[in-house]
């Protein structure tokens, strides 16, 4: 073989030294990059984040209780300039500080091992004032320690000072801004969960029959035709008459499982089946692939090839699919709760103040407040999820990159 010549290995080294200034970019970076250039998707990241954001710091934001009752104020239009002239007034609700009181020595009555029950002086919690005001504004006692927590810096920080109603009140005077803020929590995390099931269930479905195939692909997917078949709402309606049954009340409440859990969980399963259908036709694409091929040779089993090779491939259809799904059960949630069978009251959501909010629209009132912000919260958070679904696809997909 001859030798290269000087000149050509000159030429090679000053290659060599402009290939160490160049840095490849991933599959990652380039969807990211791609995906700055649609201003639609941008925007609705925005507006995602913030809505996030909003959402788990509600409790600290200076909003009036969004429980409390103060019929004078009952369906009053909204109000951005109090007659006071400015943009916030005290609420009765809300107390200015939270005191901490002393315990104090009372009678407790334990049940021993023995199965007798016994009275012991023991040091409790002396009833709070304060507490007690946060408890019928905010439903106090049913919060968790976070939340709580956000709650007592909201009074530390504003006191009993709150926001005007900008998004007036309801039927019987209770905060519109401050419902559609504390609904957004459970609306947004029941579409998380939901759809959180939903891809573990349905990934993992799809991917096992659509690389498996034959008899056991046609087993699976006849089991989905059959899910399919299930009405939706009657399946609902059985659980959620269950759940109302106090022997599988107590029973669920032992392993710390409540009735809003359930409902979480059964959205998720039975959105799965769309999700596996997608999988598999992708999975019965790419199994026959040369990688795949290639990690059969070298002895890999099949678990290892969906979970390493496959699943990994399918996360750009799985991410775009999951923006569309999140709408999806955002919705479901609504109407379920328009219906009666989801969130109920006291708890908040924003299905729950659009079913509100259209038995105030009748030919002899018309509350239009009531329909047009919650409607309007649905509305842009839907708009936005599609139009980052739609932006995702583009990103992600590797035909579309020189366009």
């Amino acid at each position: 073989m001859p030798s290269a010549q000087p000149h050509e290995l000159e030429r090679y080294a000053a290659l060599l030294r402009e290939t160490e200034h160049v840095r490849g970019k991933s599959l990652s970076r380039i969807a990211w990059q791609r995906l700055r250039k649609r201003w639609s998707a941008m925007i609705s990241l925005a507006f995602l984040v913030l809505l996030g954001l909003l959402a788990i710091f509600t409790p600290l934001l200076p909003l009036q209780a969004p429980r409390a009752v103060e019929m004078p104020r009952a369906s009053h239009e909204p109000e951005f300039w109090s007659k006071a002239g400015s943009w916030g007034a005290q609420s009765k609700a809300i107390p200015d500080e939270i005191p901490v009181l002393p315990k104090i020595e009372a009678k407790v009555k334990k049940k021993g091992s023995d199965g007798q029950i016994t009275e012991k002086m023991e040091l409790v919690d002396q009833p709070n004032p304060a507490i007690e005001q946060l408890q019928t504004g905010f439903g106090y006692d049913n919060l968790d320690f976070f939340t709580r927590w956000l709650l007592r810096c909201r009074v530390h920080f504003f006191g009993s000072w709150s926001w005007n109603s900008w998004c007036g009140t309801d039927h019987l005077g209770r905060d519109l801004m401050s419902r559609i803020f504390w609904g957004a929590r459970l609306s947004i995390a029941t579409a998380l969960i939901a759809t959180f099931v939903s891809l573990v269930i349905g990934v993992t479905y799809g991917a096992v029959a659509g690389y498996l195939g034959g008899r056991i692909d046609n087993l699976m997917m006849r089991i989905v035709d059959v899910l399919y078949a299930i009405p939706f709402v009657f399946v609902v309606i059985f659980l959620m008459t269950l759940l109302e049954n106090p022997q599988y009340k107590e029973a669920l409440a032992k392993i710390y499982i409540d009735r809003m859990m359930v409902f979480f969980l059964m959205i998720g399963a039975l959105f799965w089946l769309t999700m596996s259908r997608v999988v598999r036709g992708q999975v019965l694409a790419l199994k026959h692939q040369q990688f795949v091929e290639a990690a059969r040779s070298l002895g890999a089993g099949n678990w290892w090839i969906i979970r390493r090779h496959l699943i990994p491939n399918l996360l750009s259809i799985v991410i775009v699919y999951l923006t569309l799904t999140i709408p999806n059960v955002m919705l479901v949630e609504a109407f379920l709760s328009f219906l009666g069978l989801g969130v109920k009251a006291p708890d908040v959501s924003w299905g729950l103040l659009a079913n509100e909010g259209r038995q105030a629209i009748t030919p002899v009132i018309f509350h239009w407040w009531q329909v047009v912000f919650p409607g309007a919260a649905i509305a842009l958070t839907l708009y936005s999820l599609n139009f980052l679904g739609d932006g995702l696809r583009d990103a992600m997909d590797p035909r579309l990159r020189n366009r």
